[in-house]
């Protein structure tokens, strides 16, 4: 009887760990049934794609923070700021207007220029969480509003538009981050560069185990000599670089630049993360869940949108599915627990 109900846990536990990609599966599933060939067609994928790109590339950044047991609210406002200061410095430049001259600049010099943006906005997230206290939920949600509103006031809220720069200024080339390379959009080509860097940072290097320590147990990582609040604000400027890179690749894909732009994608991104496994309360996760969560977030979005779904029901499914991935979250926890309790006693 034992040995049965211990099959039958680690049959659902094995349910469990691949409830991401069993997902996936059926829901490609479900909307080739729906809508026939036209969801696999040429031009449905690369559009899927170009989305799982946006939010998975934001969730990269959110995987760390959230291992760490905190939360970025911030990154879709940096999304937008990012694309209205990159869009800005192509279209009009910078005007230094105690020499009254114009600078504009080459293209790598703008994203070089926007990364760095996007890691000084983590780092102040990383800062006001870790040097003044403040709960993380409540600091990026601070930092949320005032990027929107910095990115608002950048043009008085208009929009940047035919964003392709000038032969004779020398900044143009912007538009290859919202191109297509083989078919396949540069934004997926810098998602998987991201992705296996992060595999790499979060599995094979000391910082990645540093990450998890802490948000394990930040007291017992603090006795072990880990400096968790270098670890912390460190984590937030990766989600902020990440941030960046979308907001620059958003913007080449549309040649266009507002204020709104990335509003609500936090979101997306949160949803990802914690489809692919990582725990909301922080400890563990794992990149190749998250990029798999970024597929399923992708693909119910656009699917959704292709069925004519409203929007607004839209965004109560996506709630629900943050919900549901909390909940199994914490089963699986709970059954993982279990188990290794049944394991103790029976070695006894």
């Amino acid at each position: 009887m034992n040995n049965k109900k211990t099959n039958n846990n680690q049959l659902l536990m094995t349910l469990l760990k691949g409830r991401t990609f069993i997902v996936l599966v059926l829901l490609v599933i479900f909307f080739t049934i729906v809508k026939g060939t036209t969801f696999l067609s040429a031009s449905t994928l690369t559009m899927v794609a170009k989305h799982v790109a946006l939010y998975g590339i934001l969730a990269l950044g959110m995987t760390f923070v959230i291992i760490t047991g905190g939360i970025d609210l911030s990154v879709g406002s940096v999304v937008g700021l990012v694309g209205m200061l990159a869009g800005g410095m192509i279209q009009e430049g910078i005007t230094l207007k105690f020499a009254g001259v114009t600078l504009y600049f080459s293209v790598p010099v703008i994203i070089i220029t926007m990364l760095v943006v996007g890691c000084i906005i983590g780092a102040v997230n990383g800062l006001i969480v870790t040097k003044l206290g403040v709960a993380p939920f409540i600091a990026t949600l601070g930092t949320m509003y005032i990027c929107r509103g910095f990115a608002n006031l950048r043009s008085n809220g208009a929009t940047f538009s035919d964003i392709k720069g000038y032969d004779g200024l020398g900044n143009t080339g912007f538009k290859i981050l919202g191109s297509n390379i083989a078919g396949i959009p540069t934004g997926v080509y810098i998602f998987a560069v991201l992705a296996i860097i992060s595999v790499i940072i979060l599995k094979k290097l000391p910082f990645g185990w540093y990450v998890l320590a802490v948000g394990g147990n930040e007291k017992s990582a603090r006795l072990s000599g880990i400096k968790a609040d270098k670890i912390k604000i460190i984590v937030y400027m990766i989600s902020g670089f990440c941030a960046a890179w979308v907001g620059m690749i958003n913007t080449a894909q549309l040649s266009a630049a507002h204020p709104a732009s990335g509003d609500g994608w936090e979101m997306n991104a949160i949803a990802a993360t914690v489809l692919g496994g990582t725990s909301m309360s922080g400890g563990s996760g794992t990149i190749i869940g998250t990029v798999v969560g970024a597929f399923v977030i992708g693909v119910i979005n656009d699917g959704m949108t292709m069925c004519g779904v409203s929007e607004f029901w839209q965004k109560v499914i996506r709630g629900l599915v943050i919900i549901l991935a909390v909940v199994i979250d914490q089963t699986q926890r709970n059954l993982q627990a279990k188990m290794a309790l049944q394991a103790r006693n029976e070695n006894k």
